[in-house]
């Protein structure tokens, strides 16, 4: 066990460390926290319209449903303004993000990667007019800055704002001696990186539909982002990344935050398909979102952590334990799980290693292959964090009744490879602390 505590720690440690403090992976991370009241916003649309159809087709309470319709055309206006434009949000956020990171003008960075984005993306659109496809050109079509914008946003975003920052750290600005007003000011400084980085991004458009005939954001969207979210789809790639987030989570840095990006980019992406298939009343496309990780498997946060606070009040005898699983009960029913993981400690503590990373890879390669075989809805409804186990599971897969039995059996299967290490723990005599464990010294 030692031997793979430290094997992990020289080699897989310097590089989670590297992902956390990569300014660009930093910012695309807090993009997509910034645009989590859109994504809330739209998943609770979708959640009003199912619970209005709910109650007219199954709970026979038609003259409810009627009385509250008005509440379902506020829901699709919502759902117009917010969600199907997320990939505007992001790109946004994502260049405000940058700004920050990089010290620049934050408003100049957000405007420049949305323009960015923008050159990016067909200005035509495709309807169906007496049965034939029309093509109305100079146009929008408003599902590209929804969810199959995403990998677009992020690329131009970011390509529009890294030429931009490269102008503005080499002073390539207009320089002027006069007394301006500091918002004058601020905006002539942008005005030239502003120019060069926006040609140079429209060149690279220009080319591009020269030489293919297509707009980047198509090519994008049918050659890398397509294949990458089904490529995530994949049994050995979610238990691959299930496995990554336990093990950095263990060296006490952050699973979530290091691998945000990844999981946004392709979990997350694969979730508002769901979500707005879910909004169309059309079956999801996808088995394994990135809902399905906190719905299924990190009951009370990473790793499954309400489980071992359960198994320490049930079964330990140690009072150092049962104190700190008191403390941090209340948060891990909501979710948090930074109290028992560095309070217990879980980092670092080779005792609780196993468990830590067998019980979420377990309640996931159950939660996949059951939702594959249907017994479960998939997850099409995204759903805050904090809201408590099962009731997460109930919500996220769309009023489905068999979500709360399914994940209730998820969370006895982690308490009982919990239990065992909890009695393992108390028979280690309390003066031993669990670092001592190792060759070396910390």
């Amino acid at each position: 066990m030692n031997r793979l505590v430290i094997w992990s720690e020289d080699n897989i440690l310097p590089l989670a460390n590297h992902l956390a403090q990569n300014r660009w992976l930093v910012a695309l991370r807090n993009a997509f926290v910034s645009v989590i009241p859109i994504t809330i916003a739209g998943s609770l649309a979708v959640l009003i319209k199912s619970f209005i159809l709910l109650a007219k087709t199954q709970l026979g309470w038609s003259n409810f449903a009627t009385i509250i319709k008005p509440l379902g055309d506020i829901s699709y206006i919502v759902w117009r303004g917010s969600f199907s434009l997320f990939a505007l949000f992001l790109v946004v956020a994502l260049g405000y993000q940058l700004a920050k990171t990089y010290e620049a003008n934050r408003l100049a960075g957000a405007i420049i990667a949305l323009a960015s984005f923008m050159m990016s993306v067909a200005n035509f659109a495709q309807i169906k007019l007496h049965g034939s496809n029309v093509t109305i050109r100079q146009a929008f079509d408003i599902s590209q800055f929804s969810t199959t914008g995403i990998f677009t946003a992020i690329l131009f975003g970011s390509g529009g704002f890294a030429v931009y920052l490269i102008c503005y750290k080499a002073r390539i600005m207009i320089h002027l001696n006069t007394n301006m007003p500091h918002a004058e000011q601020v905006a002539f400084d942008s005005l030239l990186p502003g120019i060069i980085s926006l040609f140079c991004i429209g060149t690279i458009n220009y080319m591009f539909q020269i030489i293919t005939g297509t707009y980047f954001g198509n090519w994008l969207l049918n050659t890398i982002q397509v294949p990458l979210i089904k490529m995530g789809q994949g049994f050995g790639m979610v238990l691959f990344v299930t496995l990554l987030i336990q093990v950095f989570w263990f060296f006490g840095l952050n699973g979530l935050g290091v691998l945000s990006p990844i999981l946004d980019s392709i979990w997350l992406t694969a979730q508002n398909v769901n979500v707005t298939d879910a909004r169309n009343s059309v079956v999801p496309q996808f088995i394994w979102v990135r809902g399905s990780f906190d719905s299924f498997a990190w009951f009370g946060g990473t790793g499954g952590t309400l489980m071992l606070i359960i198994a320490i009040l049930l079964f330990s005898k140690r009072t150092d334990y049962r104190t700190i699983a008191k403390v941090a009960l209340a948060p891990g029913i909501f979710n948090i799980s930074e109290p028992i993981v560095y309070g217990l400690p879980i980092v670092l503590n080779p005792v609780y290693f196993i468990p830590f990373v067998v019980a979420p890879i377990v309640n996931v390669a159950f939660s996949y292959w059951v939702t594959v075989m249907g017994l479960v809805n998939p997850v099409q409804v995204a759903v805050p964090s904090i809201v408590p186990p099962v009731l997460n599971s109930f919500l996220a897969c769309n009023y489905d009744p068999r979500a709360i039995i399914f994940a209730i059996v998820n969370m006895l299967i982690a308490l009982a490879i919990w239990a065992p290490f909890v009695f393992a723990a108390d028979k280690i005599e309390d003066s031993i602390h669990p670092r001592t464990f190792f060759s070396r010294e910390y």
